[in-house]
């Protein structure tokens, strides 16, 4: 398999380099071609690596690409984890975020900053991949934030509205605060384990006796699930979305970011094995989550039916 992971990280990040770069110079027909093509290839690669793990019998497979910080004998490496979690949700990224570039091809024809919509699309899928190819919380805090900036600049694309402006804004702050609870958990688990790798996370939670709260972490890392979710009541800034391209909408409300929170929960599975608490915690916001929607389309629907229809007559 090679360094697989890392090539599917890395070419929706070329996109954004040179399209970001060169796409104004080089034409629309150019910034299309690098724009859609290098998320498909990541794609192609994508269905490569369920192949080889699944022709390796599941065995997780660890990319490490270099030592980014080593403090006494903690070492912070950059590496990519392959499993068969990782991989469904790199082919939920690659691919669907694939359908939205290609589909945005023609939503956005015409638009004089096509080259800069097309970079910052590459930019979101180059950190989305980051973040669910990580092997250690740290990699993967720095897709999480960067997929905050990132949808921050296409929420806020066309930033000479100012309302448009202030969604953008809005989406960027209300993340912010759901990060606070991650960090506290990272900081948590590092005191505990001196490490940030996840699998060795779960590994210490499944072996029973972690030395530390796994409902206090839980909690914690449910916090920076529920803004990235936009879950209650860091929910808000989920409607604001709109306020970018339609194609941003898709890709933040049912590709990819709203999916981030969702997966963080499931890679760190040990820790909520034994914190049923937590796990209740989870079960009751999802519970309102779902209440919710269901009264606001019973109004929405209660609304629709309470106007008047025109009824035709013969003159």
């Amino acid at each position: 398999m090679g360094h697989l992971p890392t090539a599917i990280v890395l070419l929706p990040l070329m996109g954004f380099l040179v399209n970001g770069l060169a796409g104004n110079r080089l034409g629309p027909r150019f910034v299309s071609v690098v724009g859609c093509g290098l998320p498909i290839a990541a794609f192609a690669l994508a269905v490569t690596g369920l192949l080889d793990l699944r022709a390796a019998a599941w065995t997780p497979r660890i990319d490490e690409v270099y030592s980014w910080l080593v403090i006494g004998d903690n070492r912070f490496d950059v590496a990519f984890y392959l499993d068969r979690l990782s991989v469904v949700m790199t082919l939920i990224v690659t691919g669907v975020g694939s359908l939205i570039h290609v589909y945005s091809t023609g939503y956005m024809k015409g638009d004089k900053s096509y080259a800069r919509y097309f970079a910052y699309l590459n930019l979101f899928l180059f950190f989305m991949l980051l973040l669910v190819l990580g092997r250690s919380m740290l990699v993967l805090f720095v897709g999480w934030e960067g997929v905050g900036l990132a949808s921050y600049l296409l929420i806020g694309f066309w930033f000479e509205d100012p309302d448009k402006a202030r969604a953008g804004k809005k989406a960027f702050i209300t993340n912010r605060i759901g990060d606070a609870g991650f960090l506290l958990g990272m900081f948590v688990l590092y005191e505990a384990f001196g490490t940030l790798d996840m699998d060795r996370i779960n590994v210490a939670f499944l072996a029973g006796s972690p030395g530390v709260s796994a409902t206090l972490v839980g909690i914690l890392l449910f916090i920076g699930a529920s803004g990235k979710s936009a879950q209650i009541p860091l929910h808000v800034w989920l409607p604001d979305a709109m306020a970018g391209p339609t194609p941003v909408s898709a890709l933040i409300h049912a590709a990819t970011m709203v999916t981030a929170g969702v997966y963080l929960v499931a890679r760190m599975s040990g820790i909520y094995v034994n914190a049923p608490e937590a796990s209740a915690v989870i079960n009751r916001s999802a519970s309102v989550a779902r209440d919710s929607s269901n009264v606001l389309t019973m109004c929405s629907t209660t609304s629709l039916l309470a106007r008047p229809f025109p009824i035709a007559t013969q003159p």
